[in-house]
């Protein structure tokens, strides 16, 4: 069974950074596109990031040049270095294949940008 487990979440003050990290058991993440999701209360999750096979990665505008996507084949584990936070970016991230059909989602961690 596949299980996404997101980690590396917490409060952070405005300009500040996070590394998130989603290790991943049942499957070879290296095998998939995997996206880093975001769900900011009231609003509905979606893609900000995500990584090829091939270790292409893209992002949305609003985190192009801030947000890093990389993956350590070895650890089975998709990371999301997030720098220069912003209040906008307070949300509960979530790892999972980038497009449909996706894995169950995991629980997420909880990301805090405040002062």
């Amino acid at each position: 069974q596949v299980q996404l487990v997101e980690s590396g979440g917490g409060l952070v003050q405005p300009g500040g950074s996070l590394r998130l990290s989603c290790a991943a058991s049942g499957i070879q993440l290296r095998l998939n596109q995997i996206g880093w999701f975001r769900q900011a209360p009231g609003k509905q999750r979606h893609l900000v990031a995500d990584i090829q096979r091939s270790g292409t990665t893209t992002y949305i505008g609003s985190v192009k040049g801030r947000f890093t996507i990389s993956r350590d084949d070895a650890k089975n584990t998709v990371f999301l270095q997030m720098t220069s936070l912003r209040p906008e970016d307070t949300a509960v991230y979530y790892c999972n294949k980038a497009y449909d059909p996706q894995f169950d989602w995991g629980q997420g961690t909880q990301v805090t940008v405040s002062s």
